[in-house]
């Protein structure tokens, strides 16, 4: 195996970074055009549970977030990743073989379970390198390139399942974890020397989320986390049906989310310029407020009458554009006090703001009604909430 020893330049590490949180956007937004013919072939009595091959995946992460952490911090950085990887690719190969809704659920959590090697570790090999508000900066442009992977996720995913069919896309991710895990193999240097590692016992575990959770900040960070989470996930479970169902527009779904998702990039440029000068804090309070704002509009409008197609599309770009503000910002709050345990303390974040968002998204995505309504609702509550928690909290 090639060990690289050579500190990568930035930006290099910025793009091999947000290419392994890309894995996690592609495995779901690339699916979003697939869900009509899978709830046909699979679920055909119950349409709406399409929609859990979505949770089902988030779930897996989640569940698998909670070990790679401490195991990153045991037996190194690279050699999870590379194990993640393997689990994913299994999970891809299994999912598109599934002849029921049962098995692709139980194929999509494996997947999930996997991609939290890739996930959660990149982000422990983020506070390896840097600290406080250069993190946050990094962070910052690793979402704005990890974007780009939601705008042309469900884009290629059409192209995919017109050309080859809805299975050939869990192959797709094979082939995307291939390439980017053999990235990091061959240029990315282990950041986490033997001599800093932690024996990985349940002892040490409960004792080191302990003190995770004795940090006020992380604490509170990690909170209003699950509750951006929660709107993000409830938002990509029903906005495909929402194109196709309330506006009639489902041909078009990929093409609006590309320019959804490229115009709500834009938070992440706009983050980095101002997070050194504003402070983590403040920016995330200025992204749960735009949300507030907007999801009262829609709200109105939804009383009043019924919600105009631009509005929605506003209001959606407006949820991916406050992601972009808070969700590397409150990563970076809570990393700080705990860098001496980047790895337990990222898959403590990550389990708890993936599982307990996802449990929060999965209600909100059943009972879509045909109408943005109950999604807007949803997204009210939870915006308030986390508005509430940064500025009486976090201050």
């Amino acid at each position: 195996m090639i060990v690289p020893t050579r500190r990568l330049s930035q930006s290099e590490f910025i793009g091999l970074i947000a290419a392994h949180f890309a894995m996690v956007a592609f495995s779901i937004d690339s699916m979003l055009p697939a869900l009509p013919e899978i709830a046909n072939v699979l679920s055909p009595e119950a349409p709406n549970r399409a929609q859990l091959v979505l949770t089902s995946f988030v779930l897996g992460m989640g569940v698998g977030t909670v070990f790679t952490g401490p195991l990153s911090d045991r037996f190194g950085r690279r050699p999870v990743i590379f194990a993640g990887a393997v689990l994913f690719i299994i999970g891809a190969v299994m999912a598109g073989q599934a002849q029921s809704l049962e098995t692709m659920l139980a194929s999509r959590v494996l997947q999930g379970i996997g991609v939290a090697g890739p996930r959660i570790v990149a982000l422990a090999i983020v506070r390896d390198e840097y600290e406080g508000r250069v993190m946050a900066s990094i962070m910052s442009y690793v979402m704005l390139i990890f974007t780009i992977v939601p705008a042309l996720a469900p884009l290629v995913g059409s192209f995919i399942i017109a050309g080859f069919g809805w299975r050939a896309v869990f192959y797709s991710f094979v082939l995307f974890a291939v390439l980017v895990v053999g990235w990091l193999m061959i240029r990315q240097p282990e950041t986490l020397p033997p001599e800093a590692r932690r024996e990985f016992s349940f002892k040490v575990l409960v004792s080191a989320t302990k003190e995770c959770f004795s940090h006020r900040v992380f604490t509170l960070s990690t909170s209003v986390q699950i509750l951006a989470y929660g709107m993000l996930f409830g938002c990509l479970s029903s906005t495909q049906q929402i194109f196709e169902e309330t506006f009639g527009r489902g041909p078009e779904f990929p093409y609006w989310f590309a320019l959804i998702a490229v115009v709500a990039g834009s938070a992440s440029v706009l983050n980095a310029r101002l997070v050194v000068r504003l402070g983590m804090q403040r920016m995330v309070a200025i992204g749960f407020g735009l949300q507030i704002v907007v999801s009262l509009a829609v709200l109105s409008s939804a009383v009043l009458g019924e919600v105009p197609f631009a509005l929605y599309v506003i209001w959606t770009i407006s949820l991916f554009f406050k992601a972009g503000l808070v969700i590397g910002n409150l990563n970076a709050l809570a990393m700080e006090p705990v860098g001496h345990i980047a790895g337990l303390a990222a898959s403590v974040i990550g389990s708890a703001a993936t599982i307990l968002g996802a449990l929060i998204a999965a209600p909100i995505g059943l009972a879509f009604d045909g109408t943005p309504f109950p999604l807007a609702v949803a997204t009210m509550i939870l915006s308030v909430l986390g508005f509430t928690l940064v500025q009486r909290g976090l201050r």
